[in-house]
């Protein structure tokens, strides 16, 4: 199945060579989970992230399905 995975900032240096800008589109087994794809990438499971999947606020450990999106932030701080 396919997605498209979005890493925005200093998370977009973990996106595959063929990327388009900050995006590309992956295919993923059935069954993977946000932290799979992320894992896929070596994105560190450390790194502080915020997750989006399909404009909703998600967690880790959500499946993902055929045709999902899921954007990745990192914290963003300011005065």
């Amino acid at each position: 199945m396919k997605i498209e995975i979005i890493l925005y900032a200093s998370l977009a240096c973990h996106l595959p060579a063929e990327r388009s800008g900050n995006s590309c589109v992956l295919e993923i087994s059935e069954g993977s989970t946000i932290r799979d794809v992320l894992a896929s990438l070596d994105v560190p499971e450390d790194a502080p992230r915020i997750l989006f999947l399909n404009g909703r606020h998600a967690k880790a450990d959500q499946p993902l399905e055929n045709g999902d999106r899921l954007a990745v932030f990192p914290p963003i701080a300011g005065g």
